[in-house]
């Protein structure tokens, strides 16, 4: 159980007692063991099967499904896992029948008949199972209780069909329930509520909150915050962007997050810079909103603050130490291009190792007439195969880095590649201490997404071309 999910349980069992009528009869908790042996199956399966049947009304309907969850809820992971496979294994599409409507259907000569037999193939093709999910919609609680379950359910579909088909089930349910036009955008401030901002320090994924100064600087008068929320989870942020006002584009995060800094005058600034998005919810992974969060926060910013006039990001690249890894582990390939990139990957690296002491080498650009000849070659060759691996680098059809995808999707273009810009543990682990401004121009947006949707092509500054040479 991870410590997002430790609060929900307790909530959940609290809310599911409210949906029993008069006394509470034996719950199901109460009579099957906590990894769900195989003698208790035919216990749950009669549980299921009075959810479906939906005897008694509403209110009686939703006090069976709050006791099958909070059943669930109770089961140690072996037992949660049996449930879902339990689940996902005998309650699917009913082939048979299916066959049969649709053979029906071709059949038939009676409009009104292949009208009827239409509505009922479509009924078929549910799976019962997804009736099931759907049940969890009307309790309190009981959507982030299923976008909870859907971030246990991915970890064990990977190896399993049947679990993969319930995820999908789920995932068709949950980008239904968290369309962009039922979520709601939130200025998060210092005189949030205590629970809010404890989840914005839990939930920062890019860099860490170390303290609760660290906090109140990140909320200060020349940083916003915002998050999208969803009615059914008021509570609980679905992503949130970090932003800063500033004059220029930021090279380096030091800077964003100095709590000595002196503070600026937001009506004197003329560009922000989104500095860390998160997701907040692992149950919604493939729900897309970020792109939607960034329109809306540049919509807010602008009626807030006209005169400003650059919209960018300072991005991590999170692959890109993978990534120079295995080019240079490649065999020994025929391309030219390709083997004159692994040569340097191997290179780079060889030297890398080499090094005694980073901290000549890993310094801010501006100072690079105190590096030495050969540590300015070398950083000259990371800064170049980080513009490859940005630029060139692909999966499929989209580019490999997870958060250039995301943002050249969106219409950004890559703007310049930043030395020493995050020299924390974790940035340099992922890329040497490299970040990525993305900017957004207004102007440009929508050509650069669509040239990237078609084409997959990368939109660039020229310098960060210059470096591919």
């Amino acid at each position: 159980m991870t410590d997002r999910q430790e609060p929900l349980w307790h909530r959940t069992r609290k809310l599911i007692r409210e949906y029993w009528p008069l006394g509470e009869p034996a719950a199901l908790k109460n009579v099957i063991g906590p990894s769900l042996p195989k003698g208790d199956f035919g216990k749950v399966r009669k549980k299921i099967d009075a959810c479906l049947e939906a005897k008694g009304g509403e209110v009686s309907a939703r006090a069976r499904a709050a006791e099958l969850g909070e059943a669930y809820l109770v089961l140690n992971a072996s037992g949660r896992r049996r449930f879902l496979t339990l689940l996902a294994e005998e309650y699917d599409v009913d082939n048979d029948a299916v066959e049969s409507a649709i053979k029906a259907r071709r059949e038939t000569q009676d409009h009104r008949e292949e009208r009827r037999l239409t509505f009922e193939l479509r009924n078929l093709l549910e799976p019962p199972r997804a009736k099931i999910l759907r049940q969890f919609n009307g309790l309190r609680g009981g959507v982030k209780f299923l976008v909870d379950l859907r971030a246990e359910l991915m970890r064990w579909a990977k190896d399993h069909q049947a679990l993969q088909d319930l995820d999908q089930d789920l995932y068709r349910l949950l980008v239904s329930w968290f369309d962009i036009g039922f979520l709601e955008l939130q200025r998060v401030t210092w005189n949030s509520s205590a629970a809010l901002l404890e989840k914005f320090i839990q939930y920062e994924a890019v860099h860490e909150i170390r303290s609760w100064k660290d906090l109140k600087n990140r909320l200060e008068h020349d940083r916003h915050c915002y998050a999208f929320f969803h009615p059914s989870m008021p509570e609980e942020p679905l992503i949130f962007v970090e932003v800063a006002l500033v004059n220029g584009i930021a090279t380096n995060v030091h800077d964003l997050l100095d709590e000595k800094a002196p503070l600026i005058d937001p009506q004197k600034t003329d560009t922000a810079i989104f500095y860390s998005i998160s997701n907040c919810q692992s149950g919604l992974a493939g729900v897309s909103f970020g792109n939607f969060l960034i329109k809306r926060v540049v919509a807010d910013l602008l009626a807030e603050l006209p005169a400003l006039k650059h919209f960018a990001t300072l991005s991590p690249i999170p692959g890109f130490s993978s990534w120079l890894e295995n080019l240079a582990d490649h065999d020994d390939p025929d391309d030219a291009a390709l083997k004159r990139d692994v040569v340097q990957a191997r290179e780079v690296l060889e030297q890398l190792a080499e090094l005694d002491d980073g901290s000549e080498l890993f310094t801010p650009e501006q100072n690079s007439n105190r590096i030495s000849e050969k540590n300015l070659k070398l950083q000259q060759s990371l800064l170049s195969l980080c513009a490859r691996y940005l630029l060139k680098a692909r999966r499929g059809s989209q580019t490999l880095d997870r958060v250039a995808h995301f943002h050249l999707t969106n219409g950004a273009r890559v703007k310049q590649i930043n030395w020493a810009a995050n020299l924390s543990d974790k940035g340099m682990k992922q890329s040497y201490g490299m970040m990525v401004n993305y900017l957004y121009d207004l102007s440009s947006i929508e050509k650069q997404h669509e040239a990237y949707r078609t084409s997959t092509t990368v939109s660039a500054a020229q310098a960060v071309r210059k470096l591919l040479k």
